[in-house]
């Protein structure tokens, strides 16, 4: 069966998005994600790898759905879900739409709920050594325990008030959602021998940290002792950085471990034996270079002696994912690299890198085995979706043995090849391309360019939203280049397109296409653009600077460079690289695509969801307008509840179903067919 023929089988396939080991390293908990019931939304639930390669088996089942395994010592797994607790009385515990921590026993049985703060539970961590645990906690500004936090909202839902107040700068939203009234805290618990402590509540250890905490990374010493996380402070008008703050749970007194001016540090990770900190280090972009990201090291006790250092120096890739290994003399982490993401090792105490993964997939989700011997990690290429393997690192070149996980295989309809191409200054581009089978020179295909978002990243892993094989299913060729700004050919491939979206990003695409459609096999007479985000922003400006393509669609695209920057979510992001329009205009009118409106000619497909926050709908709004007003051929499919990605199962369904009526209207004339949910 071929799911990617049918829309609703492909939303239906489930998706494992986590894993994480067992102290004993005898099994992996990992995080899947599949279509409720009524096939309206996805719920996540909670399943159980054998390293062994025996079958998976699902260990969590609820409507709401558990997310989120941490390991506790003795093998008991916490996670978070929105499930109603069963041993409360039926009046005092009703569903709750606020995810509470929840505790699965090492032997088997029934989960049971360990604390439900009035404000949720954001994200957690847990020791290795002893049986403490580390909340985010959403709580009101100005309350003190749990109590006052669940009265103050309990007078804020009594009075009607749904009202903000934001001070001094910074977000006020992220991504899709608002940030307030209420910031996140860190809260320490105990959980003595797998059971929950009843006599105490979590404490608060960081209590009215503001803002500081937001989409921070936290953890703790293996002994519990300390905690170490990302923590946002002030630093240019309007804009944050993030340093590294070590916390001692006995007395919640705070200290700053790493920190620099124009730099962010974030996830922090404690080495085993509890000595040091590895962090992520990211140098903010300014107006003349983009910043460069590298791994730091750094002695949690802040002595100078060994003070922090950089890990990966003359390393050009951009690091993630780092994951110590169990005798602390080894760091593991992922890089994009040539189309791949493959796992690498650094040598603490030298710095020399080595190369452990040397196939054509990308890596996430590192598990160092507690004995040294193997390294669990969800592996995916742009052929096949994530799936949990082991990696023997005493033989890495055998390559990662494939577990039996919670989903089957997935064969995809076509094959994968991977081009190259020559920039026009002369820089080496390559890009994947998903073919039909039976494309030849006896029966040519059309051609779909699809340009990647970020604009720092690459093609290298499985899309579930942006999945080409749904396209090659219908006889398309797809085409995943990777222009200047994308990640894995080094920083001075990222610096080519610095500031100037309009310029080498959009030459090279048009370079490396004008390559492809010399094959045999493609029919230059029919190609399309797609992309999203960055990848809309280019849709945009292609539309105003060629003729070249018989349709474009823009998802989620900038428009407007000068609008977007003042309303996106991060506008201190923005203005690093572009400037402030008022006084530094050059960046705007030289690549804000809404100042080539009357150049379009090639019909458009806008496509944008309401609570897009990273790239406001104003854009699409906007766009459709000005195209329209100026008798330009453009349809707008709007979603009112989606965000930057339109994740409902349903709402993913028409927009493909939209794509494929307009391709086929303008690249094959057929007559436009509005899909029937519209």
């Amino acid at each position: 069966m071929n799911p990617f023929a049918d829309l609703k089988e492909f939303v239906a396939i489930p998706a494992v998005t986590s894993l994480s080991l067992s102290p004993d390293g005898d099994w992996l908990a990992a995080t899947v994600q599949a279509l409720s019931p009524d096939a309206k939304k996805r719920v996540s639930s909670i399943w159980r790898v054998d390293p062994g390669g025996g079958p998976a088996v699902r260990l969590t089942r609820s409507a709401d759905g558990e997310s989120s395994p941490v390991f506790l010592p003795d093998g008991s797994l916490l996670f978070v879900s929105k499930r109603s607790d069963p041993d409360a009385a039926p009046s005092a515990d009703t569903q709750s739409d606020k995810q509470a921590l929840w505790l699965l026993p090492a032997g088997g049985g029934e989960a049971r709920r360990v604390t439900a703060p009035a404000g949720g539970v954001s994200s957690l961590a847990a020791a290795r050594d002893v049986h403490r645990y580390l909340l985010a906690v959403p709580a009101l500004p100005g309350t003190s325990g749990d109590d006052a936090d669940a009265g103050r909202r309990k007078a804020r839902a009594d009075a009607g008030v749904s009202a903000i107040l934001h001070e001094g700068g910074g977000r006020v939203r992220y991504w899709d959602h608002d940030l307030g009234p209420d910031c996140l805290r860190l809260l320490v618990g105990e959980a003595e021998g797998g059971k929950p402590d009843g006599a105490d509540r979590p404490r608060d250890l960081t209590s009215d940290p503001g803002r500081a905490l937001d989409e921070q990374g936290f953890g703790l010493t293996p002994d519990g002792s300390l905690a170490v996380t990302g923590w946002a402070v002030p630093e240019e008008p309007g804009g944050t950085r993030v340093q590294v703050e070590v916390i001692d749970v006995a007395t919640a007194r705070r200290r700053t471990l790493l920190s620099a001016p124009g730099c962010d540090f974030e996830n922090p990770s404690v080495s085993p034996d509890g000595r040091l900190v590895v962090a992520v280090r990211s140098e903010h972009d300014t107006y003349r270079r983009a910043g460069d990201v590298t791994l730091v090291l750094a002695p949690i006790d802040g002595s100078e002696a060994d003070g922090p250092r950089d890990l990966l120096p003359g390393f050009d890739r951009r690091p993630a994912g780092a994951q110590w290994a169990p005798d602390s003399a080894r760091v593991y982490f992922t890089a994009d690299d040539n189309g791949r993401c493959p796992v690498f090792a650094v040598d603490v105490a030298t710095g020399e890198v080595a190369r452990i993964t040397t196939d054509d997939a990308a890596y996430e989700g590192l598990c160092p085995a507690p004995d040294g011997r193997s390294l669990y990690a969800l592996r995916s290429t742009v052929r096949e979706p994530p799936a949990p393997v082991r990696i023997d690192l005493s033989d890495p070149g055998s390559g990662p043995v494939r577990l039996a996980g919670p989903a089957e295989p997935v064969q995809v309809p076509g094959c994968l090849e991977e081009v190259t191409a020559t920039a026009r200054d002369g820089a080496p581009l390559r890009a994947w391309l998903a073919l039909p089978a039976d494309a030849s020179a006896q029966s040519r295909v059309p051609l779909l360019l699809w340009v990647h978002g970020g604009p720092v990243m690459s093609w290298n892993a499985w899309s579930w939203r942006w999945n080409p094989w749904l396209m090659v299913t219908r006889g398309y060729a797809v085409l995943l280049p990777d222009p200047a700004l994308s990640t894995g050919y080094g920083h001075s491939f990222i610096e080519r397109g610095h500031g100037s979206w309009g310029d080498k990003p959009y030459t090279d695409l048009m370079d490396i296409t004008d390559e492809v459609i010399t094959r045999p096999d493609i029919d230059a007479g029919k190609t399309a653009m797609m992309g999203g985000s960055f990848g809309g922003y280019m849709a945009n400006w292609m539309a105003g600077h060629t003729s070249r393509f018989g349709a474009i669609v823009s998802h989620a695209g900038l428009w407007a460079l000068d609008q977007m920057f003042g309303t996106t979510d991060g506008p201190a992001f923005w203005r690093r690289t572009f400037g402030r329009p008022a006084t530094e205009p050059e960046r705007y009118l030289a690549n804000s695509p809404h100042l080539h409106a009357a150049s379009v000619s090639t019909p458009v497909l806008i496509i944008h969801g309401d609570k897009d926050y990273r790239v406001p709908v104003g854009e699409a709004l906007r766009m459709y307008a000005d195209l329209t007003s100026l008798g330009k051929e453009a349809r707008l499919l709007y979603f009112p509840d989606e965000n930057h990605w339109v994740l409902k199962p349903g709402d993913a369904r028409v927009w493909y179903e939209t794509i494929f009526a307009f391709l086929a209207e303008h690249l094959h004339g057929q007559e436009w067919r509005r899909p029937e949910l519209l």
